[in-house]
Order: structure tokens, then C-alpha cells, then sequence
């Protein structure tokens, strides 16, 4: 059974239509979108971007030990340097690495740039257990300090 089909955009995930159903399908990209933007919970030592103490989360996350989502919610604010840059990488690796230790996937590539002054543009490339590949872009409105 395929999962709810997932889609980006712009600035947000939604659900696919199909007609007056929801759509069924496109279950890598539902994956990938779901674990880049849904919010991973902080590690301890992770600075909290709105100087509280909230680690955020998935209510979701019954196991520690694998937490679903990503960390990229703490750049959510950072200034434009290789360092946010980095981070973002980094924590768009994390959250998708799942996909390769339980086989969905054979590997990924993760690429990010700053695509203009204000907008944070990230591709994702996954190469499938048959061979193929299948990448997929997203780009988002910076609401960072520049």
C-alpha cells in the first residue's frame, strides 16, 4: 500500500489531491519531505534559535533512538554564512540517512547554496536499489539575519 502522496510547496508540505481523495503514491519524495521538515528533536547541546528551552520534536518519535525529522529548524534563523550552509547539510544528511540503513534506498546526495541574497535552495538526489535515481529540489525564502 502506498503512502499519502506528499508534495512541497514553496514553504510548506501538503497533501496531493486526487479529484476529492487523497493521492496515493510518490512514497520516496513523501519520505524525503518528511524528514527534512518535520522538526527533529534538539540535541542537549544544541543552541534553541528563539533563546528558549524548547527542544521541539515529534510528538510521533516513539523511540529515541531513531527520531524522525530534521534539526534544520535551529538554522531557521541563522545568518548567511558557509556555516549555516553547512549546518544545513549536515542536518538534511541526518535525517535522511534512515532512509539508507533500512535499505529503502542504495545512497543520496545532498547539495545546498544560497540561490540568491535571501533564498536557501537544497537538492536531494537518491539513488534507488534499481539503479535509478530520482532528485528533488527545494528552495525557501531565508527568513535569516544577514
Amino acid at each position: 500500500m502506498s503512502d499519502i502522496s506528499t508534495i512541497w510547496n514553496q514553504t510548506h508540505g501538503d497533501w496531493l489531491l486526487a479529484g476529492p481523495a487523497l493521492a496515493s503514491g510518490n512514497d520516496l519524495a513523501t519520505a524525503v519531505i518528511i524528514s527534512l521538515f518535520t522538526d527533529r528533536t534538539a540535541l542537549p547541546d544544541d543552541v534553541i534559535p528563539d533563546g528558549s528551552s524548547d527542544p521541539r520534536g515529534w510528538w510521533g518519535d516513539d523511540d529515541p533512538t531513531q527520531p524522525i525529522g530534521s534539526r534544520l529548524w535551529l538554522i531557521f534563523r541563522g545568518k548567511r554564512t558557509q556555516d549555516t550552509l553547512t549546518n544545513a547539510q549536515n542536518y538534511a544528511e541526518e535525517a535522511l540517512q534512515w532512509m539508507e540503513d533500512d535499505g529503502a534506498i542504495g545512497g543520496f546526495d545532498v547539495y545546498v547554496e544560497w540561490q540568491t541574497p535571501s533564498t536557501l535552495a537544497m537538492r536531494v538526489t537518491l539513488f534507488k536499489n534499481d539503479g535509478t535515481k530520482q532528485t528533488i529540489a527545494f528552495a525557501w525564502v531565508w527568513n535569516g539575519v544577514n
